[in-house]
């Protein structure tokens, strides 16, 4: 059998998996997307960065310029149409292509149950999950297309793939970018693009903190997580440099959630008072 364009040799010399690739990670000056940012780095990419807040996007720049990689940080929001095409006329007009796109770009702010919600909350959670995905992803894509290659990333949430009875218009728009993602994997594979999603939970970030008040009960852990810890920015940023470089070259059209292990449970929690796993319990 033939071991196909890549053998093992060439396998073993990927120690940096972006060499020379143009990936753009929106909201990749903190938490998850910088982690992204910073790992894409080191792996060889030139990263550009769309960011809202002028204080992450220069200090993600400045702690990755310090160890070697190259950056630049375009402080931008994502959910403005004008602003996404000043983005993209700055990438393009400055490299000409774009290899990977890392859409990363979320928020489950305003939390409001759905009775409570209105067109407006609705529009809000459209604009910060959703659309911005539509419309970074146009704004590259053509560019790809006419290389002939390309990836794209979606980072969105486990609360698509799975019921989430806080806010269901939040589960809702999640879900979206993950069919979004499966239905332009199918689409785009012609042109030599790959498409994919990861998604997140459990993972400690500025945005949500899983760790402040339940410094008592660090021990259940093993029931929230069948892993059994609390989720970093790099957990996911590994899998993400997975999907974005070839040692996933045959991959495009899934979602991954990263979530040590919360959507495989289901509705299942490992109780240690009991030592098996519950469906119910008045105490774990």
């Amino acid at each position: 059998m033939s071991n196909g364009p890549h053998g093992i040799a060439d396998i073993a010399d990927w120690n940096r998996l972006l060499e020379g690739r143009v990936a753009v990670v929106t909201g990749g000056g903190d938490g998850i997307g910088g982690a992204i940012s910073a790992l894409f780095a080191a792996h060889g990419a030139v990263v550009e960065v769309a960011e809202i807040d002028p204080v992450r996007a220069e200090r993600i720049s400045r702690e990755v310029t310090a160890v070697g990689g190259v950056i630049r940080s375009h402080v931008v929001d994502v959910t403005i149409d004008d602003d996404v095409t000043r983005l993209a006329d700055a990438v393009l007009g400055t490299h000409g292509r774009v290899d990977v796109v890392v859409n990363n770009v979320g928020d489950y702010r305003p939390l409001v149950g759905f009775e409570e919600s209105t067109p407006q909350t609705w529009q809000r959670m459209y604009d910060v999950n959703l659309r911005h995905v539509f419309a970074v992803t146009r704004a590259f894509v053509g560019a790809m297309i006419a290389a002939g290659s390309g990836n794209v990333v979606n980072v969105h949430s486990v609360e698509g793939m799975r019921g989430f009875p806080r806010d269901p218009v939040y589960g809702a728009m999640k879900a979206a970018v993950a069919h979004f993602t499966t239905c332009l994997a199918v689409d785009l594979g012609r042109h030599g693009i790959r498409v994919n999603g990861i998604g997140t939970d459990l993972t400690q970030t500025p945005q949500v903190d899983y760790l402040t008040g339940y410094e008592d009960v660090e021990h259940l852990w093993q029931s929230w997580a069948p892993v059994g810890r609390v989720g970093w920015p790099e957990d996911q940023a590994r899998v993400a440099l997975f999907l974005a470089s070839e040692l996933s070259g045959f991959v495009t059209g899934h979602n991954i959630p990263v979530d040590g292990g919360t959507k495989a449970g289901g509705g299942w929690l490992f109780s240690p008072r009991a030592g098996r796993f519950v469906n119910r319990s008045k105490h774990l």
